[in-house]
């Protein structure tokens, strides 16, 4: 009789763990395709490399915050990358919009530009300094149109500027002015895409083709191109 009861508690904490109720298959089946649909994230300290361009930024006295890397398969992801709020140009904090999250390398090269090649550049030529940098964005998982190779927007590596607001309220939009603004204006465009070549490995306007008709592409690539 006591063997008996010795048993009876040992069947039912062996019944409470062989028996514990699963989700019906669907369930799991819609869990699996749910969390495989997220982008998986790396969450480690900056590599060397990157860390040293985080402080080359904040010399810049650039405001930004780094984001973690994140890989969205199929050749997109943001890995190394930081979210801009503000630049800084020689007097003022420069605005900027619709950017999403950018490679430090892009970011420090368009502090440098939006600086010394598009600040300067505006007071010199049109009398007053820049208030904000307008862009279509950054971060895009797509291909070079008409093509079957993923643009620099995929790897968050190229930024997209489509008009420059200045300090006295004026608007210089690429897509209006780059051919039917003043010549001041026209002038100013030019000069700043000039500039954009000598910090980007791949810089295409208006001049490039009718899709960048509205805006400037600005790429850090290991190439050379700027059209």
């Amino acid at each position: 009789m006591r063997r008996n009861l010795l048993i009876l508690p040992l069947v039912g904490l062996l019944g409470a763990c062989i028996g514990s109720p699963q989700p019906p298959a669907s369930q799991r089946e819609s869990a699996r395709q749910s969390q495989s649909s997220r982008p998986s994230r790396a969450y480690s300290r900056p590599s060397p490399a990157f860390g040293q361009c985080l402080s080359e930024l904040s010399a810049q006295h650039a405001a930004f915050q780094p984001l973690d890397d994140k890989y969205f398969g199929k050749g997109c992801s943001t890995v190394n990358t930081v979210r801009l709020s503000s630049l800084a140009s020689d007097t003022a904090s420069l605005g900027l919009s619709n950017l999403g999250p950018v490679t430090c390398t892009v970011a420090t090269g368009f502090a440098g530009w939006a600086r010394f090649g598009v600040d300067r550049a505006a007071e010199q030529i049109l009398g007053s300094r820049i208030a904000r940098i307008e862009t279509f964005g950054s971060y895009n998982c797509r291909n070079v149109a008409g093509t079957a190779k993923r643009s620099g927007h995929a790897t968050a590596n190229a930024i997209d500027v489509s008009g420059f607001v200045l300090a006295d309220g004026r608007r210089i939009s690429v897509l209006d002015d780059w051919e039917q603004g003043s010549g001041a204006e026209k002038r100013f465009l030019r000069v700043v895409h000039e500039s954009a070549c000598k910090r980007f490995g791949m810089v295409l306007g208006p001049d490039y083709n009718a899709a960048h008709a509205n805006h400037f592409h600005l790429e850090a690539s290991g190439g050379s191109y700027c059209r």
